[in-house]
């Protein structure tokens, strides 16, 4: 069964899960599609259904609160960069840290299900794609899955190694990751009538020839467009999926940053740092060291009973767009959208990384010469002071400068993933699929 052509409206479902970084590209871009008419429902965790409702979209409750596992995520990532070879007790760990996930996985799909039936278009993030891939396919929906870093195989993902073993390594986590849900798919695709698999998830969207939206600027990874040419347009670069809202901090702080030099900004993201009083005296101690005031971005870590510090500002949320030009530089986890409006912005980076993919996007930043990148944990005040003296020199910001004029807008960004799932929605129509 096919839909309308033309210019009518189109029903899009979105299913985003994970921290508000991993979720505001779909509301971003939902909030875009529904100003164009069409219907749009977002599935969010229950914590974030604010932040999608804010904007004027209807959401439902999609997985558990995503503060249930952020903990879990970051100690799980703490123990096993300091006991890596400790490979059983890293998989006991891994495993265990996955648990509250795998057993929300059927119920997220009974919630999915219904929402999903007669949708023109199923959109979803990295997490849980091979749960939402499910759905589609059951309700006879194509599905488009937004990429903020470029998991798919490829030789380009980390600069200066061999591309050859870049490639082997991305497939064996791709079977890493399978064999890790292969059970738990199999559970789900039984309840929904649908045959067992037997393959990776990236492995069958590519065989439907189902979007892959590149949410990322392709000037970060060069080379990958070219690698990818042959894909004839199923990967699309777009761009940061970002809404860039103000915050009612953000006059107080610019007034701040106007009474005295540019700061280093400093965000943490979603994951809690597990002693903020100690975090602060750190960042106090190396600022003053290089003469540098500072600006920190809570995220979600409680920063309210820590040392007070003349030179260091201390804030909850902040628009990102709006303070990140009136910094001299920013330190923050990697985060995508965090990396993304920093480079934006012009200004140099240091990655801070807690967890697998922020590497990818600290290893970016490095290669790009436009900032440097450490692991958290290992982060003092005398490694703090040397990366500061490090990215603050003159070259840094001048690289910084140069690679922003090339990114691509937000706006700009959004309204390219806008028409590009208004498109793939009216060409591909609703497929012939089980009934839900």
């Amino acid at each position: 069964m096919g839909i309308d052509s033309g210019s009518d409206p189109l029903k899009f479902v979105l299913a985003f899960y994970g921290t508000r970084g991993d979720v505001e590209p779909g509301i971003a871009v939902g909030r875009e599609l529904m100003r164009r008419g069409h219907a749009v429902q977002m599935a969010v965790p229950p914590d974030l259904m604010k932040s999608a409702e804010a904007v004027g979209l209807s959401a439902v409750a999609y997985g558990p609160d995503t503060g249930a596992w952020l903990e879990d995520t970051r100690d799980f990532w703490g123990y096993f960069f300091r006991n890596f070879w400790r490979v059983r007790d890293v998989q006991r760990n891994f495993r265990e840290s996955r648990e509250p996930g795998i057993r929300a996985w059927v119920e997220m799909s009974r919630t999915l299900t219904p929402v999903a039936a007669g949708a023109d278009l199923l959109v979803t993030g990295v997490s849980y794609e091979e749960l939402v891939f499910d759905v589609a396919e059951c309700c006879g929906v194509p599905l488009a899955t937004v990429f903020w870093f470029p998991m798919r195989i490829n030789g380009r993902l980390v600069p200066n190694l061999p591309p050859a073993a870049l490639r082997l390594a991305m497939r064996a986590y791709e079977w890493l990751i399978w064999a890790g849900v292969k059970k738990v798919v199999g559970l789900t695709r039984r309840e929904l009538g649908l045959p067992p698999a037997t393959r990776p998830v990236p492995d069958r969207i590519a065989e439907r020839g189902w979007l892959e939206i590149q949410a990322y600027d392709e000037v970060l990874f060069p080379g990958l467009a070219a690698e990818w040419a042959k894909w004839n347009g199923q990967r699309p670069f777009v761009g940061t999926l970002t809404l860039e809202l103000p915050t009612e901090a953000d006059d107080d702080v610019m007034s701040w940053i106007a009474a005295g030099t540019p700061p280093v900004c400093f965000g943490f993201g979603s994951i809690p740092v597990e002693s903020p009083a100690d975090m602060i005296a750190m960042i106090a101690g190396a600022c003053a060291q290089v003469g540098q005031r500072a600006l920190v971005c809570a995220g979600w870590t409680d920063f309210s009973d820590v040392p007070q510090y003349d030179h260091v500002k201390v804030v909850g949320a902040v628009n990102y767009a709006a303070i990140f030009p009136l910094c001299r530089a920013v330190v923050h986890h990697g985060g995508a959208g965090t990396t993304a409006a920093g480079l934006r912005a012009g200004v140099p980076t240091l990655v801070l990384w807690m967890a697998d993919v922020q590497v990818i996007w600290g290893a970016a930043v490095k290669g790009l010469k436009v900032g440097t990148s450490r692991r958290f944990t290992a982060a003092t005040e005398k490694t703090l002071v040397a990366d500061l003296k490090t990215i603050l020199a003159p070259e840094y910001l001048d690289r910084a400068r140069r690679l922003a004029r090339r990114m691509i807008r937000p706006a700009e960004s959004v309204t390219a993933a806008a028409d590009l799932m208004e498109d793939f929605a009216r060409r591909k129509g609703r497929l012939v699929g089980v009934p839900c």
